[in-house]
């Protein structure tokens, strides 16, 4: 279907669906949404927070113009690198840019790795109000005495929020602490329940198994660092990378940067790039593997696009 066939396409339905495609990095998401777009006349919503940034493009798989198949592509190429990104932020933006999707009689189609960026979108999830104050005196708090030690500190006050959040993501620990200071409350509590917004929604999980899933994972990894990390990140260094609170801690440009530095062959930065996307892999499979809400279909199937789009039907799209 050309461009400008898809960009003619809309549902039969007064209310067009919210579609999300998750699963893990490298299982497929890509191609089964673009192919669930075309049959649906729907338009791109990423939330992968990666490709938010401009300039992160080789690392991130963002899928080149040329690629997309005319389809509208949203959420990409926002911020600056030395820019935040936040949860909250998207949400507000992701939400408005749905909204007009869906109120031009289009489908909005969600698709990224990001567990708690898709619940931000599909549930009843609000966020609370930060404090700079309060945020840089738990930064710094983080910078002398490391996450474990922040951790540690949430266990006593949340033990159901440290259960869920790594000792080695240092952001989120940080705004737990903000949250419960804040608010007086647990975050854990602010955590979202499995309570979609709108009833018209539906979660599309790709299915893969784990060893085709860490072939897939190396592959793409050579692909990388084949076609030019490296050179993308030394630009990106250039701009302020080693400044920024999020963009930095990238799988993949954290090696790369060791790589320039050297501190890491190549052949160590594409091994180390790719153990460390298998473990996130996995923590993505166990997340959504929680929720069942989502719809499996797997990723070699001929027809998973008919599969995921008869799931899609049963919302009477």
């Amino acid at each position: 279907m050309s461009g400008a066939e898809n960009e003619g396409r809309t549902v039969n339905s007064p209310v067009p669906p919210i579609v999300a495609i998750v699963g893990a990095t490298a299982s497929g998401k890509t191609e089964l949404s673009l192919g669930l777009a075309e049959a649906l006349g729907g338009e791109i919503v990423n939330s992968d927070a990666m490709q938010f940034y401009r300039g992160m493009d080789i690392g991130t798989a963002k899928a080149p113009e040329a690629e997309r198949r005319g389809i509208p592509h949203h959420m990409l190429d926002l911020l600056d690198i030395t820019e935040p990104a936040s949860v909250g932020d998207f949400q507000a933006r992701a939400r408005a840019v749905m909204a007009e999707v869906r109120g031009r009689g289009r489908v909005p189609i969600l698709v990224g790795g990001s567990g708690l960026y898709n619940r931000a979108l599909l549930d009843e999830f609000d966020f609370p109000a930060t404090d700079a104050g309060v945020r840089a005196r738990l930064e710094a708090a983080l910078e002398a005495d490391g996450s474990a030690a922040l951790h540690w500190r949430l266990a006593h006050l949340d033990p159901a929020a440290a259960e869920v959040i790594k000792p080695e993501n240092g952001r989120r620990i940080v705004r737990a602490l903000e949250v419960i200071e804040l608010t007086g409350e647990p975050f854990s509590a602010r955590l979202p329940e499995q309570t979609y917004r709108d009833p018209r929604t539906i979660q599309i999980g790709v299915d893969i198994d784990r060893s085709t899933l860490a072939m897939r994972i190396g592959q793409r990894v050579d692909a990388m660092f084949d076609n030019g990390l490296i050179e993308e990140v030394r630009s990106l260094l250039e701009q302020g990378l080693e400044q920024s609170r999020t963009a930095r801690m990238a799988i993949g440009y954290r090696e790369a940067v060791c790589v320039l530095r050297g501190e890491m062959t190549d052949s160590e930065a594409r091994e180390r790039t790719a153990s460390a996307t298998r473990r996130f892999a996995r923590r993505q499979d166990a997340w959504f593997r929680k929720d069942p809400r989502v719809v499996w279909v797997a990723y070699d199937d001929p027809d998973r696009v008919g599969n995921a789009l008869a799931a899609v039907r049963t919302l009477g799209a």
